[in-house]
């Protein structure tokens, strides 16, 4: 296990020396989306249009934020991680469209998705559930919010956030799984258990 402090947008060649338990921290920008958001920026590149932002190069954060209008500037209250199994559909199209080197989340993706961080440099980083107001510690301005149309929580908010973390690399651009591992070893135990009783 390594630790590494990345600054965004992040370099292919970051991400590909990183490995499965690594511990990441980020500075820079991320931004989040949820299933509205991953289905309307792929039917907006689908069309032909621009996206308000550029998203190659940022981490993307499966988060649905709370956050507060003060004085008119946005103020991230709690931003913990949604399950990101919900983006299956979508993230390998979503990776691969818009170049992401980083997925932050919790529970993991499928093979779909694993497959798309190997063939285009992507990690998938867990952020521990329930910690939604450490997560918002990190976050030090929201940048701008877009399409709040479909809720707050189902935005786009791009943020600026500083030592984001801690991140640990669950899935790795080479294919390693640390959840398919840990089931692995969770199995092992089982039988051994089943044995001894």
């Amino acid at each position: 296990m390594v630790e590494y402090l990345f600054t965004s947008p992040l370099k292919e060649s970051d991400v590909r020396k990183l490995r499965v338990r690594d511990i990441v921290y980020v500075s820079g920008n991320v931004f989040t989306a949820r299933d509205e958001a991953h289905h309307r920026a792929l039917k907006w590149a689908e069309d032909g249009k621009k996206l308000p932002i550029n998203l190659t190069g940022l981490p993307m954060y499966h988060c649905g934020p709370l956050a507060r209008k003060d004085d008119g500037t946005w103020n991230i209250i709690s931003a913990g991680p949604t399950t990101s199994s919900r983006m299956e559909l979508y993230e390998s199209d979503f990776i691969k469209q818009f170049e992401i080197p980083m997925i932050v989340g919790k529970g993991g993706m499928g093979q779909r998705t694993t497959e798309a961080m190997m063939n285009h440099g992507a990690v998938y980083a867990a952020f521990p559930g329930g910690t939604g107001a450490l997560a918002a510690q990190s976050i030090i301005g929201v940048e701008k919010v877009f399409w709040l149309d479909l809720g707050m929580p189902e935005a786009l908010w791009y943020l600026r956030v500083e030592h984001f973390g801690p991140l640990t690399i669950a899935i790795d651009s080479h294919g390693n799984n640390l959840y398919d591992s840990l089931y692995e070893e969770f199995k092992v135990n089982i039988a051994e258990l089943k044995q001894k009783m």
